[in-house]
């Protein structure tokens, strides 16, 4: 595919993403929902479309650790290490920030943040200047879509901007490992 048509996805993206809406678009794992992390109405709008409970907390994409500092409230000391020994996608599950939407918090306060390698997703988060909500783009409950044509089309039309990058894409990636990063800097896997 041509730089001109990445550019263009990546400015749309972004527009759409400034007018508070909701983005359906590949990420460095599966196809995803989100919508800027700063702004409470357009996370409960990824919600409503999800019909995801409440308690149930999105993760957020950022473009690099300054990004990812901005939304822990407590950085792991250890963070570049991290970073660096990582071998695949992976969500550090982190005390959460006062610059995200409260409604992004689970429960207990924390966030999964995760920084974002797909040259796609790190364009647009970085243009954006704020994290990028990502949640699976299926229906709380079903099957997560790896590929664009697994998506189910009440998701599809229920999305203020489909990106158009990568929907031929029949690569398939695996969901993010999670992990919750502990008090000494130690990790716990949530999920491998």
């Amino acid at each position: 595919m041509s730089t001109k048509f990445f550019r263009e996805e990546v400015d749309a993206a972004v527009d759409a993403l400034l007018m508070q809406q909701v983005l359906l678009y590949p990420t460095d794992t599966v196809w995803g929902l989100g919508c800027d992390a700063e702004l409470p109405k357009a996370v409960e709008q990824v919600y409503t479309l999800k019909n995801r409970p409440a308690e149930k907390a999105c993760i957020v994409l950022v473009a690099d650790e300054q990004m990812f500092a901005r939304y822990a409230a407590v950085v792991p000391p250890n963070l570049p290490v991290l970073l660096a020994a990582q071998e695949r996608p992976t969500t550090y599950v982190v005390p959460g920030s006062r610059w995200l939407a409260p409604n992004l918090l689970a429960p207990d306060g924390t966030v999964g943040l995760r920084v974002v390698q797909d040259a796609f997703c790190h364009q647009v988060v970085r243009r954006l200047g704020h994290g990028l909500v990502s949640t699976s783009a299926n229906r709380s409950g079903q099957p997560t879509p790896a590929l664009y044509s697994e998506i189910d089309p009440a998701i599809v039309r229920g999305a203020d901007y489909v990106v158009s990058w990568r929907q031929d894409d029949t690569t398939r990636a695996a969901p993010s490992r999670v992990v919750r990063v502990l008090p000494d800097g130690g990790l716990e896997v949530l999920r491998d």
